[in-house]
C-alpha cells in the first residue's frame, strides 16, 4: 500500500536534484571545500603523532619542529576551509531558495485560481516563504552530508594504516551506528512532516484574519480569531515534541555506542603499545581518528536538516504537482466578440456551482447577470474569460474554443474589471497600463478618462506618476482604477465582476454612459448587483442556484416580483427606479 509520504518521495527528490544542479558550480565549490577540510583533518592527527614521536625520540628537536609547522599549516587551513565552507554554504542556500521560490511562483501563477482554491493563500504563502526557505538548504546540506560520511570512512581506513586491528574492533560495532542512523532518518521524516503541515494550517488561519482585519475589529472578535487561528497549537507542540525526542533518541543512542567504540580502540591500541607494534604518537592518532570515526553527532545533526529539507520539497511538489492551465495555439479570427457558452457545468465542493449554461452574447452588445449572492455570477465571470475552466460544455469566442486559443491572444482580446483590484505596479501609470506590452501615456490617460479617474489622479503629488504606495485611495477610486486598467487593455470582449459596486451614483453614471454606448468592435458582460446597471444593458440573464433563470430585457423582467426582489427586498435596492434604472442607487462601499 503506498502511503502518502511515498508518493511524495520521487516529486521531492527531483526537486532537490533540479536545486542542486540550478546551484551547481556553488555546489562544486562547496564540496572541493568541505573535501579538501576533510583531508586535512584526516592528515592532521597522522602529524601530530609524527611530531610527537619526535619530541620524545629527538631530544634536539630538529626533525619535529618541522611536523610541528606542518601540524600548524593544517589548522590554518582547516580554519581557512571552515570560513568558505560557511560563506559557500550560504550563498547556495540563498541561490537554491532563490530559484525553489521563483519556479513555485511562476507554477501559481500559471495554475492561476485553483491554486489558491485547493491551497488558500495563506497555505501558499507559508510554503513559498517558509518551506522553499527550508528546501533551499539540500545542496548545501548534501554536500556537508557527504564530508560528514567521508571523514569517518577516511578515519577507519586510517585506523586500518595505523594497525589493521583497531579497524576490525571499530567495524564489528559500525553496523549498530548504521542500524540507529536508518531508523532515526524514517522516524524524523514523519514528525516534520506532520510539524510542517500544522505550520501551514496556522499560516493560512493568520492570512485570512489578515484580510479580515476591519471586519474582526468592527464585530470586536479579535480575541476569538486569535483562538482559533492558535487552535492548531497543541497539535504543532506535540508535533515538535516527538520531533526533538527522536533527534534526542537518536543521539543519546548513538552517543552511548560512540564511547565504546572509542574505549574498544585505545583498549587495543594500548595492548598493541605494551607489545610495541605502536608508538605513542600512533596511539595518539588512533585516538584522534576514533573520535574522527563516531562523528555520529555530526551525522545526526545533517541528516535531521536534509529530512527537514526533504519533506519541505515534498509541500513544494504538492503545489508543482496541480497542472497549469494549459493554452492552445489558434489566433482569432476578425470578430465582434461574440461570445457563445454552450451546455457549460462547473463543480465546487461537490455541487453544481454552474448547471448546463446556454448562452450567445452578440457581438458588440453588453449583457448584465444578475442574481442573489451564491448564485453562480461571479464563476460565470471566470469561466468566460477563462480564468477557471467548466468541468463540462465549452466556452467560444468569436467561434474559437478559449481552450484552443494561444494565451497572449486570449488575455489580449480579454479584459477584466474587478470588485476589489489588486492595484499592480510601481505607480498609477504602471497600475493603468499594466497588462498592456507597451503603453503610451495617451492611451493611459485615456482609460483614466473614460473610468473618470485622471481628475483625482492628477490630484496626486506626482500625478500618474505617483508611486502607489504613496497614493492613498478609496475604494471608489482603487475601482476606477481598475477599471482605468481594463479600458487600456481593450480587446474584444470587456468582463466587469461587480466593477461599479464602490462607485457613486453621479460616477457611475457618468462611467455607464461611456461603457454602455453602442460598440460594435467589442462586447461586454457585467455582473450587475444594482438595477441602474441591469437596466441600461441590450439584455439581462437572471442566474439562480447556478442555472439560468430567464433571459430577456431588464423591462420584461421587471415585471416578475422575484426579479425586482434580487435587488433588495423592494426590488429597488434603496432607489426609486422603475425599470429605466434612471434614478441614483447610492454609494456602494
Amino acid at each position: 500500500m503506498t502511503t502518502p509520504a511515498d508518493t511524495r518521495t520521487s516529486p521531492s527528490a527531483a526537486l532537490l536534484r533540479a536545486a542542486t544542479r540550478h546551484s551547481g558550480s556553488r555546489c562544486v565549490a562547496l564540496c572541493l571545500a568541505t573535501t579538501a577540510a576533510t583531508g586535512a583533518s584526516l592528515l592532521l592527527p597522522a602529524a601530530l603523532g609524527r611530531a610527537l614521536d619526535l619530541l620524545l625520540t629527538d631530544p634536539d628537536g630538529g626533525r619535529a619542529t618541522h611536523w610541528v609547522l606542518i601540524c600548524t599549516a593544517l589548522v590554518v587551513l582547516l580554519a581557512v576551509l571552515d570560513a568558505c565552507e560557511t560563506v559557500l554554504g550560504a550563498t547556495t542556500n540563498a541561490q537554491a531558495t532563490a530559484w525553489l521560490r521563483r519556479r513555485l511562483t511562476g507554477h501559481v501563477l500559471a495554475v492561476g485560481p485553483r491554486a489558491v482554491g485547493r491551497f488558500g493563500p495563506g497555505e501558499l504563502v507559508a510554503r513559498l516563504v517558509g518551506n522553499a526557505a527550508q528546501a533551499g538548504t539540500a545542496p548545501a546540506t548534501v554536500a556537508a552530508l557527504l564530508a560528514a560520511l567521508a571523514a569517518p570512512v577516511g578515519a577507519i581506513v586510517a585506523l586500518g594504516l595505523v594497525d589493521p586491528w583497531l579497524a576490525a574492533v571499530f567495524v564489528g560495532g559500525a553496523p549498530l551506528l548504521t542500524l540507529l542512523l536508518r531508523a532515526f532518518a524514517r522516524d524524523s521524516s514523519r514528525c516534520v512532516a506532520r510539524y510542517q503541515e500544522v505550520q501551514g494550517r496556522i499560516a493560512g488561519g493568520l492570512a485570512e484574519a489578515i484580510g479580515g482585519f476591519r471586519t474582526i475589529a468592527a464585530g470586536a472578535t479579535a480575541e476569538r480569531e486569535v483562538a482559533r487561528i492558535l487552535r492548531p497549537l497543541p497539535e504543532l507542540s506535540s508535533a515538535g515534541r516527538r520531533m526533538w525526542r527522536v533527534q534526542g533518541r537518536a543521539a543519546a543512542q548513538a552517543v552511548a555506542v560512540a564511547p565504546l567504540l572509542q574505549i574498544g580502540v585505545l583498549a587495543v591500541a594500548g595492548i598493541l603499545l605494551v607489545h610495541r607494534r605502536l608508538s605513542v604518537g600512533d596511539v595518539l592518532a588512533a585516538s584522534r581518528y576514533a573520535v574522527l570515526a563516531t562523528g555520529v553527532g555530526v551525522l545526526v545533526g545533517q541528516l535531521s536538516a536534509l529530512v527537514r529539507a526533504r519533506a519541505a520539497a515534498g509541500r513544494l511538489a504538492e503545489v508543482l504537482d496541480e497542472p497549469p492551465t494549459m493554452y492552445g495555439t489558434r489566433r482569432l479570427p476578425p470578430g465582434q466578440g461574440r461570445l457563445e457558452l454552450r451546455g457549460v457545468s462547473v463543480r465546487r465542493g461537490g455541487r453544481s456551482a454552474l448547471d448546463g449554461i446556454d448562452l450567445v452574447v452578440p457581438g458588440g452588445t453588453t449583457l448584465a447577470v444578475v442574481g442573489r449572492s451564491g448564485s453562480g455570477k461571479s464563476l460565470l465571470a471566470a469561466v468566460a474569460g477563462r480564468l477557471a475552466d467548466p468541468d463540462g460544455g465549452d466556452v467560444l469566442l468569436d467561434g474559437v474554443p478559449l481552450r484552443e486559443l494561444a494565451r497572449s491572444e486570449l488575455r489580449g482580446a480579454v479584459g477584466y474589471a474587478f470588485e476589489r483590484p489588486a492595484l499592480l505596479g510601481d505607480t498609477i501609470e504602471n497600475t493603468i497600463g499594466f497588462g498592456v506590452p507597451t503603453p503610451s501615456h495617451d492611451r493611459v490617460v485615456a482609460a483614466a478618462r473614460t473610468a473618470r479617474a485622471d481628475t483625482f489622479v492628477r490630484r496626486l503629488p506626482e500625478g500618474y506618476a505617483t508611486p502607489c504606495a504613496d497614493a492613498p485611495l478609496s475604494g471608489g477610486e482603487a475601482q476606477r482604477l481598475g477599471l482605468a486598467r481594463a479600458f487600456a487593455q481593450g480587446g474584444r470582449l470587456l468582463i466587469l465582476d461587480d466593477a461599479l459596486s464602490s462607485l457613486d451614483t453621479v460616477t457611475e453614471r457618468h462611467i455607464a454612459e461611456s461603457l454602455f454606448r453602442h460598440n460594435a468592435a467589442s462586447s461586454r458582460l457585467i455582473i450587475a448587483h444594482r438595477a441602474s446597471t441591469a437596466a441600461r444593458a441590450d439584455a439581462v440573464m437572471w442566474l439562480d442556484g447556478g442555472r439560468v433563470r430567464a433571459l430577456g430585457s431588464h423591462a420584461r423582467l421587471w415585471r416578475t416580483a422575484e426579479y425586482r426582489g434580487v435587488f433588495g427586498p423592494d426590488g429597488s435596492a434603496g432607489e426609486d427606479n422603475g425599470p429605466s434604472g434612471a434614478a441614483g442607487d447610492g454609494e456602494g462601499s
